[in-house]
């Protein structure tokens, strides 16, 4: 099994300890890990904004990066979610005329004998490690009391978690990991899936709020007495950190495969 480690853009940039971590975990566990380099953007932040178009040409470089792996981790579920969920229509139909030779991106289906490897072999490093991996042994060491932060794309996307809106029986995959974890206090908070307002562009098209979204849910992870907040997203984390810190409010945050790596 041959892993390919995408570590997208914000998280190169602004949380590198995370890839690095990562990294780190998945070599720990004995899996044959590779970091292609000159990675790119997966094409997210375009797209969210109304230029799809722009997006198309990372899309299809993220494929001929990645398409020979037999797996593609990678520690941000927005980012996972949107390379799963979107690429085959990015690639596929209207859009076809932008890729070279026809090639037409599609999860299970072929077009003129061209298949898309990259979205259906996509995956968060929770699911993977959860999901196909199944991973028993003893991770990390980490004795502290974590508040666990569920982010929406992990919910109801990618299946982390069981939405509070479904009438299913309760799990948490995140949650299942991090008991792996030697000394660890996992906690949720009041409200468990609500989203913390970041929500991409829209932390900045809707900023008030956003904001109050943000302070709302920090409390409520604040008041489960955690001394620290955590969970798959940088993107959230980052969001929920920047409100932390205008407010004074003396909570930190790691992400959960930092935790998972502790030690190791």
């Amino acid at each position: 099994m041959k892993i390919g480690l995408f570590i997208p853009c914000y998280v190169d940039a602004v949380y590198p300890e995370v890839g690095v971590a990562t990294y780190k975990l998945l070599r720990h566990l004995g899996l044959d890990v590779e970091y292609p380099e000159n990675q790119t953007c997966c094409g997210q932040p375009m797209a969210n904004a109304g230029f799809e178009s722009q997006a198309i040409p990372l899309a299809q470089k993220f494929e001929a990066k990645f398409k020979g792996y037999d797996y593609i981790v990678a520690p941000s579920v927005s980012c996972t979610a949107f390379v799963r969920l979107n690429y085959p229509r990015l690639l596929g139909g209207k859009t076809a005329q932008h890729t070279e030779e026809g090639h037409v991106c599609e999860t299970e289906h072929t077009h003129e004998g061209h298949v898309c490897e990259t979205a259906k072999k996509a995956m968060d490093v929770v699911e993977f490690l959860h999901d196909v991996v199944k991973v028993k042994q003893r991770l990390g060491t980490f004795p502290h009391k974590v508040s666990l932060h569920n982010s929406c794309h992990g919910v109801r996307e990618l299946g982390l978690s069981s939405p509070s809106e479904m009438h299913v029986d309760k799990f948490n995959k995140i949650k299942d990991l991090l008991q792996l974890v030697d000394g660890i206090n996992v906690v949720e908070p009041e409200r468990p899936d609500e989203c913390c307002g970041f929500g991409g562009m829209f932390s900045i098209e809707e900023t008030a709020i956003s904001a109050q979204m943000g302070r709302d849910k920090v409390e409520r992870h604040i008041a489960t007495g955690a001394e620290y907040i955590t969970g798959p997203d940088c993107s959230c984390l980052m969001h929920m950190a920047g409100v932390a810190k205008k407010q004074g409010l003396n909570i930190q945050f790691k992400h959960v495969v930092e935790i998972l790596a502790a030690g190791l």
